[in-house]
C-alpha cells in the first residue's frame, strides 16, 4: 500500500448508504494499512465497516474497499485492501446515462434527454432551442434514494442532422456531498459496464 498511499493524501471514504461520506489527510501509511485525519466528525463510521476509497492521483482515480479497523476522535485506521484499480486518468469517470430531466430557469422548463453523466457536467439532447446564457436547475434522480439538485451551466449547443441539439455543460454549485454522490455513482456503474 506504501507505493499507492502517501502521507499528505487527501482520501475520500465512502460507507454504502453515501450519506455519511467524509474525507480526509493520511497521516501515516503502514505495512497493515494506513490512518487519516478526517475533515468532519465521523459518523456513521464504526469499526468493522466495509466501506469504499478514492483518491485522484497522478495514474488517474485510485479505488478500492476495505474496512475500518478503528475510529478514536476525528482519526480513522484503515485495514490494507486485498486489491485496487485505477480508474481513469481524466478527473471524472463519465457513464452512458439516459434519463428524461427538466432544465428550468425561472418560469421557464425545457424538457431534455441526458446521454451521458459525470460529476463534472452531462451531454444532453432535446428538440428545444436553448438560451446558452441561463444557469439552469436541475434534479438528477440516481436511485430511489439519492438525488442531486444543482445548477448546470451550458458550455456548448450543436444541432444534428436529426433536428436535435446536443448540450454539453458543467454543474455549478454542487456540495461535497452530491459531487461525490456523483462520483461514486459513475465509478461503480463504468465498474459493473466493465465486468459485464
Amino acid at each position: 500500500m506504501r507505493e499507492l498511499i502517501k502521507k499528505d493524501q487527501i482520501v475520500t471514504i465512502i460507507p454504502h448508504d453515501f450519506k455519511d461520506t467524509n474525507k480526509g489527510k493520511v497521516t501515516d501509511v503502514s505495512m497493515e494499512g494506513f490512518s487519516m485525519q478526517l475533515k468532519y466528525i465521523p459518523r456513521g463510521l464504526l469499526k468493522q465497516n466495509i466501506c469504499d476509497f478514492y483518491s485522484f492521483t497522478d495514474n488517474g482515480y485510485l479505488y478500492f474497499e476495505s474496512y475500518i479497523k478503528d475510529v478514536k476522535g476525528n482519526v480513522v485506521s484503515i485495514a490494507n485492501p486485498k486489491k485496487h484499480r485505477f480508474l481513469q486518468r481524466r478527473k471524472f469517470t463519465r457513464i452512458k446515462f439516459i434519463e428524461n430531466l427538466e432544465l428550468s430557469y425561472n418560469d421557464i422548463v425545457h424538457h431534455v434527454q441526458t446521454l451521458d453523466l459525470s460529476a463534472g457536467g452531462m451531454k444532453l439532447k432535446t428538440e428545444e432551442n436553448i438560451n446558452i446564457e441561463h444557469p439552469y436547475r436541475v434534479c438528477i434522480k440516481l436511485n430511489d434514494e439519492i438525488e442531486v439538485n444543482c445548477k448546470y451551466q451550458l458550455i456548448r449547443v450543436e444541432k444534428n442532422n436529426d433536428g436535435y441539439y446536443i448540450i454539453s455543460g458543467q454543474f455549478t454549485n454542487l456540495s461535497n456531498v452530491d459531487k461525490m454522490s456523483l462520483v461514486h455513482f459513475c465509478m461503480k456503474k463504468s465498474m459493473e459496464t466493465a465486468n459485464k
